[in-house]
């Protein structure tokens, strides 16, 4: 509206000096009273003039305090930014697979002998037909002796067996050993699983191949005198310079073994069975939430607010002093007409 008043101005100067030439023709031929010359028409023009001015001063700190927010979005963005580009969020995929690569599962076994070790399926084991005596060992197994990695002086003695790798049939690994005697108050078997049994395999240095797992995973225990049942799951986990390291999560549950023999023995059983918990393989990974170009759009965005803030404000103040210009002139005039 007011870019229309000041182009009507300026589209029709000649119509206001018209008027402005009547003007001082009538007031050279009539005589008008004191109180009635330059009342009415003045003060109105007086009155709109201070209400559009009002009015622009108003739209005025408006845009300024648009302009103030403006500035503290943009601040405020790139405080954003830099902050989630120091804190990560760790992100966690599943991958649905039907077979898993074979994990190789070491057992420490000191002095106990391995009796016998199956494949089964559908979680369906038979009952131990002689239970304590040596039976079929149908895994494929290797045996491997290397040094300790934390004393380097001890040798230590290794038996490596292939894990499961079908898990939609609910493949199962089912070993048994047996210890004839021990001088400890409690007998276990250490085991480590590591995520690629055919890599140990086509390893040319294999005591270097398990001393890096020995320093790298975690190792359990499983007692004897019960049936150890372990659930693994995979989880993948990729590192900031791209590597990636595997680890395996296990759900253990006991159960106790009946010895049913007929003579009372002194030896000691341990059975134990390796299946995969479910088909998913975790994948866990650190990822950085801030998009920069998402920042980059808010940033054009704001500075393009505060362009058009400021160009209004700059024709507001011009318009304002063009207003005021012509007020004062209009005002010279009147004071000349009554002189």
């Amino acid at each position: 509206q007011l870019s229309e008043d000041v182009e009507r101005v300026s589209e029709n100067p000649m119509d206001e000096k018209e008027g402005e030439m009547e003007v001082h023709e009538d007031a050279s031929s009539v005589i008008l009273p004191d109180g009635e010359l330059g009342t009415t028409t003045p003060s109105l023009r007086f009155s709109k003039t201070c209400l559009k001015n009002v009015f622009s001063v108003i739209l005025l700190f408006m845009y300024l305090l648009l302009m103030a927010v403006a500035v503290f979005l943009v601040y405020q963005t790139i405080s954003d930014f830099r902050e989630k580009l120091k804190h990560p969020v760790m992100s966690v995929t599943y991958k649905e697979v039907s077979l898993y690569d074979a994990p190789g599962i070491a057992f420490y076994p000191g002095k106990a002998r391995l009796l016998s070790c199956k494949h089964h399926y559908y979680d369906h084991i038979p009952p131990l037909i002689n239970p304590g005596q040596p039976g079929d060992i149908e895994c494929t197994t290797q045996r491997i002796n290397y040094t300790d990695p934390f004393t380097n002086q001890t040798m230590k003695y290794a038996l490596v067996v292939q894990g499961p790798r079908d898990v939609k049939k609910k493949e199962l690994v089912f070993l048994q050993f047996h210890l004839n005697e021990t001088d400890q108050d409690f007998s276990a078997i250490d085991y480590l699983l590591f995520s690629s049994f055919q890599e140990f395999v086509n390893s040319p240095e294999k005591p270097k191949f398990m001393k890096d797992c020995e320093s790298s995973y975690s190792s359990w225990k499983f007692s004897g005198g019960f049936r150890t049942w372990v659930k693994m799951s995979l989880v993948k986990t990729k590192e900031e310079d791209g590597s990636e390291t595997v680890e395996f999560k296990q759900e253990t549950s006991v159960v106790n073994y009946i010895d049913q023999r007929t003579k009372p023995r002194s030896d000691q059983l341990f059975f134990v069975v390796f299946e995969w918990k479910d088909p998913f393989i975790e994948t866990v990974q650190d990822i950085i939430t801030a998009n920069p170009w998402n920042m980059i759009a808010l940033l054009c965005g704001i500075f393009l607010a505060l362009f058009k803030a400021a160009d209004f404000a700059k024709l507001s103040v011009k318009w304002m002093i063009k207003i005021r210009k012509r007020h004062l002139k209009r005002s010279r005039q009147a004071m000349n007409h009554i002189s």
